[in-house]
């Protein structure tokens, strides 16, 4: 079993595009999308989305994701009728970024607090000059001491760093206890890892801390060597 996905937005079409685009990199995960009106219009509707929820009840959780402030809303109203709400998250997060990451974490066997890390670490990191840029550079793993494990690893795919390989890694290191940066940006994060517009042959710097940093370097070198699945 894995953790199920359940998308919704104003748009059915939408909502199923999205759920097309993610089921693409984790054929494994169970997308459900509830999307438009129930008589085909531009809106939200709660009918659809506790169906969704209800195919999602039994396995090992589900994570929600919305497009706009009323679907958030009524995702929380669907909320109040499950029978186990610790296992059904709502996840802030960009949706269909969101949904790519949150979708390879599942594949890869995150459990549903890993995969909604996933999803909102899509967002990308915060400007620095922000208030919560601030506090990322605060709190984040640069901290004046070396990482306790780093890695480099040269890009082989032909097509380097775009949205299936980005997706792979950052739903990867998701689920881990580490803080990882590759090239010097958030490696748990999609959107940060495609601003990178590393080609072929490009070499990828991972850095790690934590209790997984190891087991996070490892991860990113794997599917490096292994091109990402990709020729």
């Amino acid at each position: 079993m894995t953790v199920s996905l359940v998308v919704v937005s104003h748009s059915e079409k939408i909502a199923d595009g999205a759920a097309e685009l993610a089921a693409q990199m984790a054929p494994k995960v169970l997308i459900l999308p509830a999307g438009g009106t129930g008589d085909g219009r531009i809106g939200t509707s709660l009918e659809k989305v506790m169906a969704a929820l209800d195919k999602a009840a039994g396995g090992d959780g589900a994570v929600i994701l919305a497009d706009l402030g009323s679907a958030v809303m009524t995702a929380e109203s669907a909320l109040e009728f499950v029978d186990d709400p610790a296992g059904f998250l709502l996840a802030d997060a960009p949706l269909v970024e969101g949904l790519v990451a949150a979708a390879v974490a599942a594949e890869g066997g995150a459990d549903v607090q890993a995969v909604k890390r996933a999803a909102e670490g899509a967002r990308g990191p915060a400007h620095p000059d922000g208030p919560l840029g601030q506090q990322l550079v605060a709190e984040g793993p640069v901290t004046g001491q070396g990482p306790d494990f780093t890695g480099d690893f040269e890009l082989v795919n032909q097509a380097g760093m775009h949205a299936r390989p980005a997706a792979k890694i950052a739903g990867g290191l998701a689920s881990l206890e580490a803080d990882v940066t590759v090239n010097g940006v958030d490696g748990a994060s999609m959107t940060a890892l495609m601003t990178l517009g590393a080609g072929k042959g490009s070499v990828l710097h991972v850095e790690a801390w934590g209790a997984d940093a190891e087991r996070a370097v490892n991860y990113v070198g794997g599917l490096v060597q292994a091109g990402f699945g990709e020729p």
